[in-house]
């Protein structure tokens, strides 16, 4: 790619163009309908309560909403990550903390707290099902038959070509990926920045997202920019650790191989996302009883 893939985080941009897109309660009324079948029409009946200060690798959740007595949450990937289920859980979590504020949670009389939903729209460049369901009890180190806990998340692949009932039911959706997918297509043979402003320009003139980019254009720009750098530093970062751990694999063994590939993923990580070591190692999918193994070899290894 012409474009140097060296990031450093800019925290001040934790939203994404999705989040920036649906935030406004007509648009994301549209998206619900298209998605559950129904068939809303009066926006204020969405009660949005999306996590501002939820952190979770520095990131908050994109959007919640209450609409008929149902919680729904919606998360944006363009990387495809194993471990959504669990950062569902930690939303979800802290959204019903939330709902249960004030209220008697240790009375004898029940609550009632709105039924969760979990929605994924996945738009990475990695070949996906049309449509998959991940389960928290995939993650579990003990499988069983029925877990004590569970929690489904449903991931829509929104890339074009998939899903044309979704795309067609929500046009704010199908031009939001048109427009994403312009971005890719040309950021691999010009500089990042001109790919970006092309894509703006085109999508303006032909009417895609026209009243959004147009309001939003500098905005757009700069979070479109910080998004896909981040997400091709990830790509790097994963690439150059499974590489170098390959390689010292080879001398040290596999289990050595694989733990120097994680160390190394660390030390990328909070060198160029100036993320804390747990937030690495969380990024990476460390054991929490590896924790403090992981902390030791990395003290050990700058002194």
């Amino acid at each position: 790619m012409a474009q140097d893939k060296e990031v450093t985080a800019n925290r001040t941009y934790k939203s994404s163009v999705f989040t920036m897109v649906f935030q406004e309660k007509k648009e994301l009324l549209e998206l619900y309908n298209a998605v559950s079948g129904k068939h809303y029409e009066d926006p204020e009946e969405l009660e949005i309560n999306t996590l501002d200060n939820a952190i979770y690798m520095s990131i908050k959740n994109d959007l919640s909403f209450i609409i008929d007595s149902r919680l729904t949450l919606y998360e944006h990937q363009s990387t495809y990550n194993p471990n959504l289920p669990l950062r569902c859980l930690f939303y979800v979590a802290d959204i019903y903390s939330k709902i249960a504020l004030h209220k008697d949670i240790y009375g004898s009389t029940p609550l009632s707290i709105p039924d969760p939903q979990f929605v994924i729209f996945y738009n990475g460049e990695q070949e996906v099902p049309e449509r998959e369901i991940m389960r928290l009890s995939s993650l579990y180190t003990v499988k069983e038959e029925r877990p004590k806990l569970e929690l489904e998340a449903v991931m829509l692949n929104i890339r074009p070509g998939h899903n044309q009932r979704l795309m067609e039911a929500s046009r704010t959706l199908r031009e939001y990926a048109e427009f994403v997918e312009r971005v890719r297509k040309y950021a691999k043979t010009m500089v990042l920045e001109e790919a970006v402003e092309r894509a703006v320009t085109e999508c303006i003139a032909e009417g895609i997202l026209r009243d959004f980019l147009e309001k939003n254009r500098a905005e757009v720009i700069k979070v479109c920019l910080y998004e896909y750098n981040q997400e091709e530093h990830m790509k790097f970062v994963r690439e150059e650790g499974f590489r170098q751990g390959h390689e010292q694999g080879i001398e040290q063994g596999q289990k050595e191989g694989q733990e120097f590939a994680h160390l190394t993923n660390i030390r990328n990580l909070m060198k160029n996302m100036d993320w804390s070591v747990v937030e690495a190692m969380k990024a990476i999918g460390i054991p929490n009883e590896k924790w403090q193994e992981y902390e030791k070899k990395l003290n050990e290894s700058q002194e």
